[in-house]
């Protein structure tokens, strides 16, 4: 599968081919669609998940939504065919029919009107149509948050919306922003298993999460949450938000302070007994099958992390210094040397330039491999770096020289947070538009 499409500008010799084919590699094993088709088989009564065999004694119902919620419907209908009797998905794309499933529109990345008729839509199939021998598929993904949303205690989708836009102001991390969301929500927290009577339940998911926490991914609807009102009372206080939020939002935390109101099922819950999470795709399942593909072109394979995070110039220069390590010492892997990682690293903006984190790290990372033997890529997974066109970018130990020879200052473009002008300029910004898929940043630099 082709993903990048100015792939012939970006060869500059065998070396870049092959980084650039093990990055399309990885890209092509994340693609929801081969994640679940590769993933799932069925043999007469049998439906064979990774290490799961589920028994089918009743009919198949599909529900899901996210951004791969598409893709994953189209694989999971072309194993199962005519054993899925129906099912409502959630999609940013138009409407459409997949076999018996209706595929419907929700918002990304504010809910609105969309996902709210469409989420209403998907619990009253739920609710009508399964019965308790039957199995549910739940197709999560990415975007899953947005796309799927019922709000309860009389808060409206406008009420979490607002809440979550300050929050996210204020510096809240995704753990933050989803312990607070799921106060307010039906569907949030495990809680979306109240709507299911069968007594058989797979989550197949796509993690967009780091370390592919399920209470995270989509906000872990069908996963135990461990958060409490405490909890959230904290958050709020700690970013100053206690006494900004409408009263009627911190009148339900302040019953939920008093034990007056149900939280989000804990684990041990039984409601948990009856429902299979299983991950079909995820940064770390990218980065073993890039692995396994270097292996084919004669490199020894390290993959560091999938748990990256941080400010991008500074993992840049931490990534150099390992390369730097390898060239000279041979240590921690002897050469030829495919370095591996992921995750997602932040950009703290002070520029007004255009770019994203990934062509950030590559650029603080170019400064530091200059001369070297070395050929590394960073790229978005989903296709899409910062507010930049591009996924990514691919460097060496020439590229700082030739940004010199162009007229630009590498220094001054990383200062500016200008990364994409930067690289567009000397022809290493990937493009690849939007993949289908997200499953974090991946990094690869290879040493001969």
């Amino acid at each position: 599968m082709n993903f990048i499409k100015n792939r012939s500008e970006l060869e500059r010799d065998y070396l870049h081919r092959i980084a650039l084919d093990v990055i399309e590699y990885g890209l092509e094993s994340a693609d929801p669609y081969n994640a679940v088709l590769s993933s799932i088989s069925v043999r007469d009564n049998t439906i064979y998940i990774k290490n799961l065999e589920i028994k089918i004694f009743g009919r198949i119902h599909v529900v899901g939504f996210g951004k791969a919620s598409k893709r994953m419907t189209n694989a999971l209908y072309d194993v199962l065919s005519e054993r899925i009797v129906g099912g409502i998905v959630i999609s940013p794309e138009d409407p459409s029919i997949v076999g018996p499933v209706e595929v419907v529109k929700g918002d990304h990345p504010i809910p609105g009107n969309n996902t709210l008729r469409s989420s209403q839509k998907l619990l009253e199939y739920l609710q009508n149509n399964v019965g308790e021998n039957d199995v549910v598929f739940i197709l999560i993904s990415g975007g899953g948050s947005a796309l799927f949303e019922v709000p309860e205690h009389n808060i409206t989708l406008d009420d979490v919306g607002k809440l979550t836009k300050e929050l996210m102001r204020r510096g809240a991390d995704i753990f933050e922003l989803n312990a607070v969301r799921k106060r307010f929500s039906r569907v949030k927290g495990g809680k979306l298993l109240n709507y299911v009577k069968a007594k058989t339940t797979v989550s197949i998911i796509v993690s967009d999460v780091v370390g592919d926490r399920l209470d995270t991914i989509a906000s872990g609807p069908t996963a135990p949450d461990e958060t409490t009102y405490k909890d959230v009372y904290n958050i709020l206080t700690r970013r100053r938000l206690w006494d900004e939020i409408p009263d009627r939002m911190r009148s339900i935390i302040e019953a939920g302070l008093r034990g007056e109101l149900l939280d989000t099922p804990k684990p041990g819950d039984p409601i948990f007994s009856r429902v299979h999470n299983v991950v079909v795709a995820s940064n770390a399942i990218a980065l073993e099958s890039m692995a396994r593909k270097i292996e084919g072109y004669g490199f020894k394979p390290l993959i560091l992390t999938s748990m990256i995070e941080g400010e991008a110039r500074e993992i840049g220069k931490v990534l150099a210094s390992i390369i730097k390590s390898i060239i000279l010492y041979s240590k921690p892997i002897q050469k030829p040397a495919a370095l591996l990682a992921g995750g997602e690293t932040v950009v703290t903006v002070k520029g007004d330039g255009i770019g994203g984190r990934n062509q950030e790290l590559c650029l603080s990372l170019a400064a530091s491999i200059r001369g070297l033997e070395t050929v590394a890529v960073c790229i978005g997974t989903d296709g899409i770096d910062g507010v930049s066109p591009a996924a990514g970018a691919v460097v060496d130990g020439s590229t700082v020289d030739e940004g010199y020879e162009a007229g630009l200052d590498p220094a001054r473009y990383l200062e500016n947070n200008d990364s994409y002008g930067y690289f567009s300029k000397i022809g290493r910004a990937i493009i690849t538009g939007y993949t289908g898929t997200n499953v974090n940043d991946v990094f690869l630099a290879l040493i001969k």
